[in-house]
């Protein structure tokens, strides 16, 4: 029982795997995102010793691809997928997250035994878009001669910057400095080439095109200097840059998560059990220009929720978008700014929207077998101003 309510079953999670991360025009350029989410995929059923046939569901987020059930489609693009049903989810950045969510769910209410979930995208494929003649706003925003690749977050607003603006306006109203974010973009990349060369997060990455595995967006020689040298990406702004901001990416990542009951036949065939389970979700909500303060409620909302302190917590993890979100997290908990993103985040490997979530869970699994913790949580901000945080706990040798 949790907080008055049965929970029927409970939702492991075996384990996952991610691409490397391609730039925008990069490694990835001429593969589509379902393409790339089938890759990876395939190499997840094959690592793990999943039959296609015991998956009930696969769940997955894409903020900026075609449209349509556009997980589907990966899985026909796999060609081991077709019978399996496929629900295709868009939160945009929080869009995997979220997919992770439904999934613990389906599994705590017995409706599923083996759902699959994460995310992949593209930026690079990527289609363009342009207003129906018969929409108010046609003319608007450029009538036949203008495209966009940005959605609509805000009313009577649609920018390309949209997302830029609303980290600017939350760095103005929170009184973050330029220079502190800039720390952090610099942390991060110094971290993500630690854990490179350390090779920890190794065995969850696997290769698309064959060649080794590596993450286009870690900086070996960013530097302060370098960053300084970094002009404003807004007109009108002085504090986000490309070096304090994420650039678009391509990429996919996945989970695994099971039932009790499938736990036991997986452990009695492979010897291997469940790297941790599902706790907890929450999600928050505010101002769409100031998304990244989501991320933060919604882990106050999720410390709540589950009747948990922040000292019960030995790693976290958050969907670095922009380092004004690293800012936050450490003046709301700045005791545990110690075990927060200590792989390093998005700004150095990337920020692959709809996958976003499935790796910094995988990151965030890293992370509690490095420190040999219980507790885990992971946070996401999103466009229009919403957030997730999910709560773990780890399996083996917990503290």
């Amino acid at each position: 029982t949790e907080k008055g309510r049965q929970i029927v079953e409970k939702a492991y999670i075996l384990g996952g795997i991610r691409s490397d991360i391609g730039i925008e025009n990069g490694k990835y350029c001429n593969i589509p995102a379902e393409k790339l989410g089938a890759a990876v995929f395939k190499q997840l059923l094959e690592k793990y010793s999943i039959e296609p046939e015991k998956i009930d569901l696969v769940i997955a987020g894409n903020a900026v691809g075609a449209g349509g059930n556009l997980t589907r489609l990966m899985l026909l693009e796999s060609e081991i997928g077709k019978d399996i049903p496929a629900v295709t989810v868009d939160v945009q950045c929080g869009s995997g997250l979220e997919s992770i969510a439904l999934a613990a769910a389906k599994i705590q209410s017995g409706q599923a035994d083996v759902v699959i979930a994460g995310g992949f995208e593209s930026s690079s494929t990527a289609p363009r878009r342009s207003y129906h003649p018969n929409h108010p706003d046609y003319e608007k925003y450029g009538g036949k001669d203008h495209w966009y690749r940005v959605a609509k977050f805000v009313p009577e607003y649609h920018h390309e910057q949209v997302m830029l603006e609303g980290a600017e306006h939350t760095a103005v109203t929170e009184k973050i400095t330029r220079e502190e974010m800039d720390a952090w973009a610099l942390l991060s990349h110094k971290r993500a080439v630690k854990a490179r060369e350390d090779h920890v997060l190794e065995d969850c990455i696997v290769s698309v095109t064959g060649d080794l595995p590596k993450d286009e967006g870690i900086r070996d020689r960013m530097s302060e200097r370098l960053l300084k040298r970094l002009p404003p990406v807004l007109k009108e702004g002085s504090l986000i840059t490309a070096g304090n901001a994420c650039l678009t990416h391509d990429g996919a990542a996945f989970v695994i998560l099971c039932s009790e009951k499938f736990h036991q036949t997986y452990q009695a065939r492979t010897g291997k059990q469940a790297q941790a389970f599902f706790v907890q979700v929450a999600e928050s909500a505010g101002d769409p220009m100031k998304s990244p303060l989501t991320a933060i409620t919604a882990i106050e909302r999720l410390l709540a929720k589950a009747d948990i302190c922040p000292e019960q917590i030995a790693a976290w993890e958050c969907n670095e978008a922009f380092a004004v979100i690293d800012v936050l997290f450490e003046r709301h908990f700045p005791k545990q700014v110690k075990d927060y993103n200590i792989f390093g985040g998005a700004l150095a490997y990337g920020h692959p929207y709809g996958a976003s979530g499935g790796m910094i869970l995988l990151h965030l699994l890293k992370a509690l077998q490095n420190r040999n913790g219980k507790y885990g949580i992971c946070s996401i901000a999103a466009a229009g101003g919403v957030g997730t945080a999910l709560l773990v706990q780890r399996m083996n040798d917990a503290r």
